[in-house]
């Protein structure tokens, strides 16, 4: 018999703190039974996750934002016995992610219903999974990202950018209460003013599939399962989370005011009309700088991850996860 889903809570997240008691109480409501876990720092999601897997636990479902996510999917995998060259593989194929959106961005979430939908939108959704058999699932892709010369991995399930998205994330991890009062685009845009001032471009390297490579200075990159990043920002207007292939998002050449212009444009997607901005397509990417001073800080799903040199693998349908109802 499988045990009752489980629901980790990042309370250091002041919109979960908010979030779950109304997630209780309706959850109560409907009599469900689950179990409960808050966080403790970094990376316990993703401990967490893996011995309640292991505990034949098949539903889990995450109160927080993209990186807590992030870092619950992490937990759904383990290493091989075999190479280093060799993917993660499931722990159990079967069981399924729920997301309980209360962070900063909710980019993923985003991406599965086209915008941003309220949290009693998220909970009924997972209810009807609780109900329903748990026959609302869909098997997406996940990126297997090595950063920090490649010894530092992580599993990523939206977006990664470099450069200037790396740095933006830095300083809305630093921003005090009152900014993160603000709305999550409110906030990216805040950040990203203020990365930008200091931004020089960079030299990068970036080989796609041993085959295309890319290279010039560059003001920023993005490795993208997903279509939203950034706290609603269209990155990437055409992926899709299920067809086995990454978003390779370049911009090269742009000046602070083009970087300005297109920020303006990047909710919808009209980014992608600038010659000076590149997707491409793969299953295997490398990114590299020249010189140890120019690494670029890397962002994975809303957390800075260390620096270049960095490389990401595509792994076609390698993780469930609860579907949210039709809005």
């Amino acid at each position: 018999m499988n045990s009752p889903p489980l629901i980790i809570i990042n309370h250091a997240a002041a919109r979960a703190r908010r979030a779950w008691p109304i997630i209780r109480t309706r959850l109560d409501q409907t009599g469900i039974k689950y179990d409960v876990y808050e966080t403790n720092g970094p990376r316990d999601a993703s401990g967490r996750t893996q011995v309640a897997l292991q505990q034949d636990c098949t539903a889990i479902a995450v109160v927080g934002g993209d990186g807590t996510l992030s870092e619950a999917a992490a937990g759904y995998f383990k290493e091989p016995n075999g190479l280093p060259e060799e993917l993660p593989v499931p722990i159990n194929p079967n069981a399924a992610l729920a997301i309980l959106p209360a962070g900063t961005g909710a980019d993923f979430a985003r991406t599965l219903v086209g915008k941003r939908a309220p949290l009693e939108h998220w909970i009924e959704s997972f209810i009807a999974y609780c109900q329903n058999s748990r026959e609302r699932t869909r098997v997406v892709d996940v990126i297997r990202v090595r950063t920090d010369d490649y010894r530092r991995k992580l599993i990523c399930i939206n977006a990664s950018t470099l450069g200037l998205g790396g740095e933006t994330a830095t300083r809305v991890a630093a921003q005090g209460k009152s900014m993160r009062r603000l709305s999550g685009e409110v906030r990216f845009v805040a950040a990203a003013m203020g990365a930008l001032a200091a931004w020089r471009e960079r030299t990068v390297r970036i080989q796609i599939d041993n085959e295309t490579v890319i290279e010039g200075p560059m003001n920023l990159v993005a490795v993208a399962n997903a279509r939203f990043a950034g706290g609603g920002m269209m990155l990437s207007p055409t992926a899709e989370i299920d067809d086995g292939k990454l978003d390779v998002i370049t911009a090269s050449g742009l000046n602070r005011p083009g970087i300005l212009r297109e920020l303006s444009r990047i909710h919808k997607g009209g980014h992608v009309a600038n010659p000076k901005v590149k997707i491409e397509q793969g299953r295997s990417v490398i990114i590299q700088t020249l010189t140890r001073e120019d690494a670029l800080l890397i962002e994975v799903d809303g957390n800075v991850s260390g620096s270049t040199p960095a490389d990401y693998r595509i792994m076609p349908r390698a993780l469930r996860i609860v579907v949210p109802i039709q809005l």
